[in-house]
Formats: structure tokens, C-alpha cells, sequence
């Protein structure tokens, strides 16, 4: 039995919902959200769905008591309208995450939940450290998509440059899933060879690049008003690594006890979650910028009150 539940059904939780039904890969859904009709609207249309099927999932709202025995926890609360003016700050949302957090991580914790649980909230690693420390949960059974998302958008600008499918280039964006991310271009391939020679040979500009690939969420925003599908795909195949118990090498938000913070790195995702948190032989200025970045999330976590604990 593969059991899911998905906390906040706005365009992200539904994209979640919608692919775990379609795909087959939940046997077993719940779906949880402050707007009642929301979820049980969400429910009804993936029930009227399942009759042009192959598959059949469960679905049930609303209840948290589901938790006890579920393998997979996505929490996609937000306030999406918190980015219609922000400017590209991802930490607009972050008045609202930190209280959304506070208001489900004791019900979280109540409901005896102990499988794995991956955060898509924004500010993503901040927020996904204080869920791991509000629901006492053991850090490798809570990670964030963090820079997996970031890593995809440079690897389709990177495709898109040389004509290549994204697919075959390999690397990594590490950081902050927000503006102090980077691209570690010493880890960058394009068809297996290194892009910085590649680079210099086309006279491409990797700055220029790499600006691309960190606006690729906004660009998105801008047009749509939100972004859902790249982040609900990316969401997903961490929790098939998990359920899959695959040892998938990828970036995601982890803990790291070099930096005390959460953050996106390298690890190793399977049937725990984090099985190992990996170190790359990066360049001194490349593991600065990490080192930056992961203060940079520190500070901000050290601001958030302790959450009550319901009695």
C-alpha cells in the first residue's frame, strides 16, 4: 500500500494530487486543506476522473488522524498572491509559510505521522528546517525539492544553448532556492564533457546563463501567476526515490551539519529519505558561496518563534 497526503490543494498540491492519480502511483490519497470545498472539489474531480483510468486511488480530505500510516508527506501550503508584487524575493511568502507551519506541525505530530515528509513551501529550505524541528520529526525523514527545481531550469537553459536535450546535461545548482543560489559549473556537463571548456570554445557567457536559469520560476510567475508543473514533477520523483527506495543522487534541501541548516545539496534520497548528504570536491569560491548562502538561511531561521505543541 502507497499512501500519500498532500497538505494545501492550491495549483501545486493539485498538480501533486493530479499526477500521483494519473500515474497510478498512489494507492492510497489524502488531501488537507483549510478550505473545505477546495478539497472535497479536488476530491470529486479526481474521483470522476479514475473510470478512464487503469488504476484506482483512494481518496479521502481532511483528516489528519490519516496521517499515522503514510508513507509520503508533501506539505504545499502557501500564499502565491504574497509574489504578485515581490519582485523576485521569495521570502514574501515567508509571514505566511512560518504561520502555516505553526497551525500544522502539531497536528502533524499528533497524528503519530512517521514517514517521509517533503516540503514545496516558500522560503523552501528555511521553511522545510522549521517543520523538521517543529514536528521533531529526524531530519533525514524531512527534506525540501530546494535546488532540484533549480538544477532542472539549468539544465534546460544549458540544453537549450548547445542543442542538446536537458536530459544530457548533468550538474548541479546548490544554495539557497532563492536568490543566492548558484551553478556549480565545475560540476556542469553537456553530453559528458565539461561545459566550461565547451563554453569558452562558443564564447558563451556562464554568468549570463546562470542568470537565466535563476529567473526561470519568475518567468513563469509573471506569465501564469504561479508555477506548478516543473515543481509538482520535481516533488514526485523525490517521493518515487523514496517509495522506490532508489538511491537517487540529486540536489534537494537536507540538512547539512557542516553548515547547522538546512540547504540545497547534494545527497543520496531513498526508502529513509535522506540516506546520505554528499560532498562534492567543489572550488574554493563555489564552496564560499555555499557557505554564504547556508548563513544567509541560517539567519533568517534563527528569527521564527518555537511552535506550541498541542496538549
Amino acid at each position: 500500500m502507497r499512501k500519500y497526503a498532500i497538505i494545501g490543494v492550491g495549483h501545486v498540491g493539485a498538480t501533486v494530487a493530479y499526477t500521483l492519480v494519473c500515474q497510478g502511483i498512489a494507492d492510497e490519497l489524502i488531501l488537507i486543506d483549510k478550505n473545505e470545498k477546495k478539497a472535497r472539489a479536488e476530491q470529486l474531480d479526481l474521483q470522476d476522473t479514475q473510470a478512464r483510468l487503469d488504476s484506482h486511488t483512494t481518496i479521502k480530505i481532511n483528516d489528519y488522524s490519516e496521517l499515522a500510516d503514510t508513507n509520503i508527506l508533501f506539505v504545499t501550503s502557501g500564499n502565491i498572491h504574497a509574489l504578485d508584487h515581490a519582485s523576485g524575493n521569495r521570502w514574501a511568502e515567508f509571514e505566511y509559510t512560518r504561520e502555516i507551519v505553526q497551525d500544522i506541525a502539531p497536528k502533524i505530530k499528533a497524528s503519530g505521522f512517521h514517514g517521509v515528509l517533503i516540503d514545496v513551501m516558500n522560503p523552501c529550505d528555511c521553511i522545510t528546517y522549521y517543520l523538521q524541528q517543529a514536528t521533531g520529526l529526524p531530519a533525514n525523514r524531512v527534506l525540501g525539492t530546494g535546488t532540484f527545481l533549480d538544477t532542472a531550469r539549468m539544465q534546460k537553459v544549458v540544453g537549450e544553448n548547445f542543442n542538446v536535450d536537458p536530459k544530457n546535461v548533468s550538474g548541479y545548482t546548490l544554495g539557497e532556492h532563492g536568490e543566492s543560489q548558484f551553478v556549480v559549473w565545475s560540476t556542469v556537463s553537456v553530453n559528458g564533457l565539461p561545459i566550461e571548456q565547451l563554453a569558452e570554445e562558443r564564447h558563451l557567457d556562464l554568468e549570463d546563463l546562470e542568470r537565466q536559469a535563476r529567473g526561470g520560476g519568475w518567468a513563469v510567475h509573471s506569465g501564469k501567476g504561479y508555477t506548478s508543473y516543473a515543481i509538482a514533477t520535481c516533488a514526485v520523483k523525490l517521493s518515487r526515490a523514496v517509495l522506490d527506495d532508489a538511491n537517487l543522487a540529486c540536489p534537494c534541501s537536507c540538512y547539512s551539519d557542516k553548515y547547522n541548516t538546512y540547504v540545497g545539496h547534494p545527497a543520496i534520497v531513498g526508502k529513509d529519505g535522506i540516506v546520505e548528504a554528499l560532498r562534492l570536491p567543489i572550488t574554493d569560491a563555489e564552496e564560499q558561496k555555499l557557505a554564504e548562502s547556508a548563513g544567509f538561511i541560517r539567519e533568517k531561521f534563527e528569527t521564527l518563534p518555537a511552535v506550541k505543541q498541542e496538549v
